[in-house]
């Protein structure tokens, strides 16, 4: 295609309003992303409603400056791309609601986007070169999945979480030891002054199945369990030690089931996603296994791994590009699964 391709993309799944000015679903224009981390730590979590308001609030503001950033007005767009699922029905329909009356005002294609699809295709922004077939590992605190990506938009689940996300179990243990809200980076940080060794909590894993997925919240419960036994004895927790044993607990079950996905389907590249991915512990041990075993590891930069539009604009071109467009009836759907339209 010889015409640049200029996507406004717009993010609004759960507690971040993000806009983006995407060209050729590779270079970003812009990437603002307004977060809702500080007024959610309060509560310990995201509050759905409290979280919607503050996206209504926001939008217009967010996409004025996404367009600023780039130099660009809304006559310049091509398209508009909006997340639609997964995520909290709310939230996500503050986005596709905003998107939707832009692309009828301006009389521009409209395409809805799967989050999940969105996180995958971060690696393509910070990959100018990388190109399917690939395995990529999403986790996030709502999703954990192992795909092979077979083409653009073409995708396989080779596994997932039969329970809670590895991002929502980093933000209960979190919770439970006393760090607060959002668990995953203080976790991690943490977790550098502790002993990883010092606690054998369980992993699970179904691979006598012929089955890569995941369920921490065995892990999870082992660690209350150990927590409470803990008081009741009177001992003290060491909260380093019991946040470096959980973390690996969590990224050796991770790293195991996304190199065995390699080896099923004889790829040598993966890609991290998702807003685990950026997680030093993880990223770290998946470097030192792919090393060992030849595979290649990617993971974007830490803004791309957190809810952002840009990713939402990759994923976005690759569907303008299929011809596909949305109707401007266009609804949230929260359990979108991957590879649904």
């Amino acid at each position: 295609m010889e015409k640049d391709i200029k996507i406004l993309a717009i993010e609004s799944s759960c507690d971040e309003t993000a806009a983006a000015v995407v060209v050729n679903g590779r270079e970003v224009l812009s990437n603002v992303i307004a977060s809702q981390i500080d007024i959610h730590t309060k509560f310990g979590g995201v509050v759905p409603e409290v979280a919607s308001r503050k996206h209504i609030e926001a939008i217009s503001l967010v996409v004025e400056e996404a367009l600023n950033e780039a130099n660009l007005t809304l006559k310049d767009i091509d398209a508009i791309g909006v997340t639609y699922g997964p995520g909290l029905v709310g939230a996500l329909l503050v986005g596709v609601q905003y998107a939707k009356g832009l692309a009828y005002a301006l009389d521009k294609p409209l395409i809805g986007v799967n989050h999940i699809e969105g996180h995958i295709s971060s690696n393509f922004i910070q990959y100018k070169d990388l190109e399917p077939p690939f395995i990529c590992l999403v986790v996030s605190g709502g999703h954990t999945f192992i795909v092979y990506m077979k083409d653009y938009g073409e995708f396989e689940v080779l596994g997932q979480t039969r329970d809670d996300a590895a991002g929502e179990a980093f933000d209960k243990v979190a919770r439970a030891i006393g760090l607060g809200y959002p668990g995953g980076p203080k976790i991690d940080r943490v977790s550098k002054e502790g002993n990883k060794e010092a606690i054998a909590f369980p992993r699970a894993n179904f691979h006598d199945k012929n089955c890569l997925d995941f369920s921490f919240s065995g892990i999870k419960s082992a660690v209350l369990n150990y927590l409470n036994k803990m008081k009741m004895k009177g001992e003290e927790i060491n909260k380093a030690d019991v946040a470096a044993s959980f973390q690996k607990a969590v990224v050796d079950v991770l790293v195991d089931n996304a190199m065995m996905a390699c080896k099923r389907k004889k790829v040598d590249k993966i890609a991290i996603a998702g807003g685990v991915a950026s997680n030093s512990a993880l990223r770290a041990a998946m470097v030192e296994e792919g090393t060992k075993r030849g595979i290649k590891v990617l993971f974007p930069e830490l803004k791309l791994c957190t809810d952002n539009a840009a990713m939402i604009g990759s994923a976005a071109y690759y569907e303008f590009l299929k011809g596909k467009r949305a109707p401007l009836e266009l609804n949230a759907i929260p359990n979108l699964k991957l590879g649904e339209r």
